[in-house]
Parts: C-alpha cells; sequence; structure tokens
C-alpha cells in the first residue's frame, strides 16, 4: 500500500493505493460504500499474473484520509481516481466499479472518457432520483439520528442476503471501521447524483454485473437499454467476494474483449 496526493494541491486528501503486476491494460477497482481496496483482493491477485491491476480506497475509506473540508460529493470521489491515474502514469485504463464505486467510475468515465478503455459496473448503485422522498427521506433522517448504527446495520444485512458467512462479516467489519460521517454524506450526495448523463456520454464498451437485488424500475440497465447486462445469481451484493471465480470470467471476458477491438 501507498499514500498518494494530486501533484496540483499539495494539502490535498492523501489516497491509498494498492498497485501491482505489470501487462496488458490496467484496471483500476474501485469499491463500495463503506469498503476498501481488499474487498477486490481475489481479482488482483488474479489479474497481477498478466497485467498492472491497482484498487484504491476512496477518501475517507481504508488507508485513506477523510478530506479536511468534508467534501463527498460525487465528483470529489472520482478526483480521487484522477489523482491515482496521474500519481500512477496512466493515460488509460480500464475501471471497474462496485456499488458507489461504480457511481464514482461513471462520473470520472464521463468527465475523462478518452482515459477509460472500458468501464464495467458490479452491481451499481441505481438513479435514486427515481425514488420517492417519502421513502429517501425518513432514512436519511434515521441515519442522523441516535439509529444510525441499528438503521445502517439492518440495511447492510439486507445487501447480505445471499452472502455466505465469511464475507457477511468481512464486509460488516468494514462498515464499523467506516466514520459515521462519510457514510451519512456519501448517501446524501449519492441521493441526488445524476448517473444517467455521464454514463449516456461514455461511448467506450461497458457491462454491468448486477445480482438479485438489483432489477428494480430505477437499475441502471432498466433505465438505459443499451446498457449490457449479465446476472449471477447465489450471491448477496459484493457479488466479486461471493462468486470470485465467476466474477472473473466474466471480467476476463470483458478484458479480452476490449483489447481485441
Amino acid at each position: 500500500m501507498a499514500l498518494i496526493r494530486s501533484e496540483e494541491a499539495a494539502d490535498a486528501t492523501a489516497i491509498s493505493v494498492d498497485d501491482g503486476g505489470s501487462g496488458g491494460i490496467p484496471v483500476i477497482f474501485v469499491h463500495s460504500l463503506a469498503g476498501n481496496a481488499l474487498q477486490w483482493s481475489s481479482q488482483l491477485e488474479h489479474l497481477r499474473k498478466e497485467r498492472r491491476a491497482i484498487a484504491l480506497d476512496l477518501r475517507g475509506h481504508g488507508l485513506s484520509e477523510s478530506p479536511r473540508n468534508g467534501e463527498y460529493s460525487i465528483d470529489s470521489l472520482a478526483e480521487d481516481i484522477e489523482s491515482v491515474a496521474d500519481a500512477s502514469g496512466l493515460q488509460r485504463f480500464i475501471l471497474v466499479g462496485h456499488s458507489l464505486g461504480a457511481t464514482v467510475s461513471i462520473d470520472y468515465a464521463g468527465r475523462y472518457p478518452e482515459k477509460v478503455a472500458g468501464l464495467l459496473l458490479a452491481d451499481p448503485s441505481g438513479d435514486a432520483r427515481k425514488l420517492p422522498a417519502e421513502q429517501i427521506q425518513p432514512f436519511l433522517a434515521a441515519l442522523e439520528s441516535e439509529s444510525y448504527a441499528e438503521v445502517i446495520e439492518g440495511y447492510w444485512k439486507g445487501l447480505l442476503v445471499g452472502s455466505d458467512q465469511g464475507v457477511r462479516e468481512r464486509v460488516m467489519q468494514d462498515l464499523h471501521k467506516t466514520r459515521r460521517e462519510t457514510v451519512v454524506e456519501i448517501f446524501k450526495q449519492s441521493i441526488v447524483y445524476d448517473p444517467l448523463t455521464p454514463l449516456r456520454g461514455y461511448l467506450g464498451p461497458k457491462l454491468s454485473v448486477i445480482t438479485h437485488l438489483n432489477d428494480a424500475p430505477f437499475s441502471l440497465h432498466n433505465l438505459l437499454g443499451n446498457l449490457p447486462h449479465v446476472k449471477m445469481s447465489g450471491t448477496g451484493h459484493w457479488l466479486q467476494m461471493d462468486r470470485p471465480d465467476e466474477f472473473n470470467r466474466i471480467l476476463d471476458v470483458f478484458l479480452l474483449s476490449i483489447e481485441k477491438a
């Protein structure tokens, strides 16, 4: 692991990076809310046999610093990717994002399309703007109340239906290690974010890999008919941890399609 800062801002948030391997088009992995680079361990080990693969901890997660100014907008999280790409000397790479990390990757691809050779979305968050306010507002209020721990644990456990005990324990540990401020502020930013415009604007290869939890009217593949998607069964939301071999096979096919194009 290494900590990097943007050259443009000496006081920028330090971002933790796990970088290794060589060859091929590099891949950058972006984790979910309250996750970290270690949630991509199976993918990093798999890919580094033949190519460079990088995973970062977004600001406020894992070993990365929390932003001094409390900035957790989706745009600022996407700039964490740009800081890593810049510090790593990457001009073109493939982005793989899970859940929140998929949203952040979409934002990045929309802003820096020339750098993104391909975009793989692992059980991406949908367009929360489509959810009714009477559903969202009580949830946010509960997160900001004394009931935070109970509410967020219940929400996470719902996402872990279908996961085995080991994955459930690891994911819950990561949640408990993440500051409440980080979780709440990113939830606030996510519910007002427009993922459709940048996703439509990114014209490169893309694929959404979904679970049983991700087939609602506001799911991205249902809102955008031209978004290719495949469904993995027998997993919870953390599909890359639940079924790493199957996920890696899908990833390999996607990478090969890009390199053969």
